[in-house]
């Protein structure tokens, strides 16, 4: 590809990143450019954006109706998955798919949420009262 013909279409990460390219100069030579983005990469990006607000809407509602805990929702807010709430709070998956049971959320001690307190970057009383 050539230096001119490098896609400069608008993006979600236009302010954010561009993209390194190999790309030939007037001189035949690879050189480096910087793209920041080419529509079809726009359209996929903001499908899975989409897709991650379309599962904090769902969070949020199971939440609300009282079939979820706040740490179910604050984990798709936070973009992780429970492996890497996993990795942030040091319990196992299996332990944070029980911690999700409201009725189980509401026993847990202030050390335990302290864990998930500081993985979501916020107080225990934060994480206590949340409201989706």
């Amino acid at each position: 590809m050539k230096r001119q013909e490098l896609p400069q279409d608008s993006s979600a990460l236009n302010n954010i990143t561009r993209e390194l390219h190999y790309v030939k100069d007037e001189d035949g030579k690879y050189r480096t450019g910087l793209s920041t983005g080419w529509e079809i990469k726009s359209s996929a990006l903001d499908n899975a954006w989409e897709e991650v607000n379309d599962h904090i809407k769902e969070a949020e509602r199971l939440v609300k109706s009282g079939d979820k805990s706040p740490i179910y929702v604050l984990m798709f807010i936070n973009r992780m998955d429970l492996s890497i709430l996993s990795s942030y709070t040091g319990y196992w998956k299996l332990c944070i798919k029980q911690h999700f049971k409201p009725s189980v959320f509401a026993k847990l001690s202030d050390k335990k949420l302290k864990k998930y307190a500081d993985a979501f970057n916020m107080g225990v009383e934060e994480l206590k009262n949340y409201k989706a």
